[in-house]
């Protein structure tokens, strides 16, 4: 760790968010906490946060609406906290931005495992991406790993979600390689897959419409029964 990593609390519930505060400050965090989406908005422009953690129902703009808002410019760590167990809801999260998805109640052992999980994938991530390239082609389509853009073969403008442009990334930084969904999760910067996740089916599903991929015949994405998904396209970097 570089110093103390900063976590953000926000949840409009103030014995939770003393709760939490005080026992990952035991555990060597520094911890800002916040009520709403305007005073987390706050905190992060006073200085550097590492992760937030960020409630699902808040006062205002609710936790999915502020994840899609940081992601927007940030790659700071993410973990929504919920009394929601839906599937749905975790995977929209997921695909909003989020690293990782918490139901209410959790105990506090769990929090801090998932904590640190999370951390240890945003430095992964922030030491790789100053060595993978700015742009990849593919089959005439067009990606800006910078950016975060993908052009159609048409010159389209082509809108993902931040979980799908993830999740198309890892596809193209691994291409003609059998991954596991437990393996695409992790590197489309979700947790583990869990034993009856069916995240990435789903994203699996909405990229390959996207990208005009049949998915009864797909030819960029290929389902490999029993193993995973691989991304068969030849791809030029830049």
């Amino acid at each position: 760790m570089k110093g103390k990593d900063h976590i953000l609390i926000v949840d409009d519930h103030p014995d939770i968010r003393e709760m939490v505060q005080s026992y990952l400050e035991e555990e060597g965090f520094k911890v800002s906490t916040a009520n709403d989406g305007d005073a987390m908005l706050r905190v992060m422009a006073q200085g550097h946060v590492d992760l937030v953690l960020l409630d699902l129902i808040l006062p205002g703009e609710d936790g999915l609406t502020l994840a899609r808002k940081l992601r927007l410019d940030s790659d700071v760590g993410i973990i929504i906290l919920t009394g929601r167990g839906d599937t749905v809801d975790r995977i929209i999260g997921l695909e909003m931005g989020a690293d990782d998805y918490l139901p209410k109640p959790f105990h506090l052992r769990e929090l801090l495992a998932r904590v640190k999980s999370v951390l240890r994938r945003a430095s992964a991530r922030e030491q790789s991406s100053h060595e993978r390239p700015s742009s990849a082609r593919f089959n005439g389509w067009q990606l800006d790993l910078t950016a975060r853009e993908l052009t159609s073969p048409r010159g389209e403008l082509v809108r993902l979600t931040t979980g799908e442009f993830d999740l198309l990334a890892a596809f193209v930084s691994n291409a003609n390689q059998v991954l596991s969904r437990d393996r695409l999760l992790d590197l489309a910067r979700n947790r583990e897959a869990g034993p009856f996740d069916r995240t990435i089916d789903v994203q699996v599903g909405r990229l390959r419409r996207k990208l005009d991929d049949d998915p009864h015949q797909p030819g960029l994405i290929k389902t490999v029964r029993g193993s995973g998904y691989i991304f068969t396209a030849q791809i030029e970097t830049a």
